[in-house]
């Protein structure tokens, strides 16, 4: 597994928020005060990628504030990136006050203080959102620039903004089955993601290298390709066409970081996995063949039966029947 998790249930009651304190002080120092502190309750489920450090946090209102004071004292050189996913949050920052609901982000700098506090600490709701800690010094954005989108209200619903989001949600779901490693990859994903998404804002994509242009650009280009397994007509043309690359770069970037796997047979495998998932699974079993085929992209039911044998050396019928057998 890649991933710990903390809760304050496994301490005695009346250390619970103290330990708290102490977990979420080994990312973002800072003070933490609650009307809630005497039955305080929150979880962490925490991934180490490499230096990049992912979380889901859970906990009941809470103010968390780093004052000038404290980043004299020690400052560890870290960006804060978070994406709320349930209840609110308001943030003082860098010059900038702003309120937070599900799906948006903000990024914080440990060399300056901050202000978080829940939107409404008397409902005593409990808020849930993705933590991403990481060293400035990976970032490769000027620091000048950077500072202009601190302490604002990212917007996380479409674009690069919404994949990083997904990501970043889908890395807690999967948390039990990552392994260590796939710890750095991961982290490089998301780092990727985060450069390319800030260059974006802040419209410097010619500062990132063509490296990490590029494996951004890749993940993106895997995710629209997934969202589309539906259609018969997702080919490379129309895939460059909706990214605004021409067909030899798509060619290109795949052929670096897909494993020298062409865009064509990355479609194909995706398709017959989904497939041959849908196909073991009991209660589609009423389900006709060639409706499944067709949900993966596949319109003749011959062409489908032909690509699945060469794939698993059977037909989907029999494979289908297998687990009943």
């Amino acid at each position: 597994m890649i991933g710990t998790v903390f809760r304050t249930d496994d301490v005695p009651e009346g250390d619970r928020f103290d330990y708290w304190q102490e977990l979420v002080g080994r990312t973002r120092s800072s003070a933490l005060i609650s009307e809630h502190a005497a039955d305080f309750w929150a979880e962490q489920r925490l991934m180490q990628l490499g230096p990049m450090t992912v979380s889901q946090m859970s906990f009941r209102p809470t103010r968390y504030w780093r004052t000038p004071k404290m980043v004299r004292q020690s400052d560890p050189e870290l960006y804060h990136l978070t994406l709320l996913t349930d209840g609110g949050l308001t943030l003082e920052h860098a010059g900038q006050a702003a309120a937070f609901t599900s799906r948006d982000l903000h990024l914080a700098d440990s060399s300056q203080a901050y202000d978080v506090r829940s939107a409404d600490d008397r409902q005593g709701g409990v808020v849930t959102g993705m933590a991403v800690d990481f060293p400035k010094a990976l970032l490769p954005l000027p620091p000048h620039r950077v500072r202009e989108l601190l302490g604002r209200n990212l917007p996380g619903q479409e674009g690069v903004g919404a994949l990083l989001a997904d990501f970043l949600v889908g890395l807690n779901r999967q948390i039990d089955t990552l392994q260590l490693s796939d710890a750095p990859r991961l982290g490089t994903v998301v780092l990727d993601l985060l450069s390319a998404w800030f260059a974006q804002l802040l419209e410097a994509e010619a500062v990132l290298s063509p490296e990490t242009r590029g494996r951004a650009t890749a993940t993106q280009i895997q995710a629209f390709i997934r969202q589309n397994l539906h259609d018969p007509e997702l080919t490379p043309p129309v895939i460059a066409a909706a990214h605004n690359i021409s067909l030899s770069y798509l060619h290109r970037i795949f052929q670096q970081q897909a494993g020298g796997e062409t865009v064509a047979a990355w479609i194909r495998r995706r398709r017959l996995e989904n497939a041959h998932r849908d196909l073991a699974d009991t209660s589609l079993l009423a389900t006709p063949i060639h409706v499944i085929a067709a949900r993966w992209g596949y319109q003749r039911p011959a062409d489908f039966t032909r690509a699945f044998r060469a794939a698993y050396g059977r037909s989907p019928r029999e494979h289908r029947q297998q687990p009943l057998s």
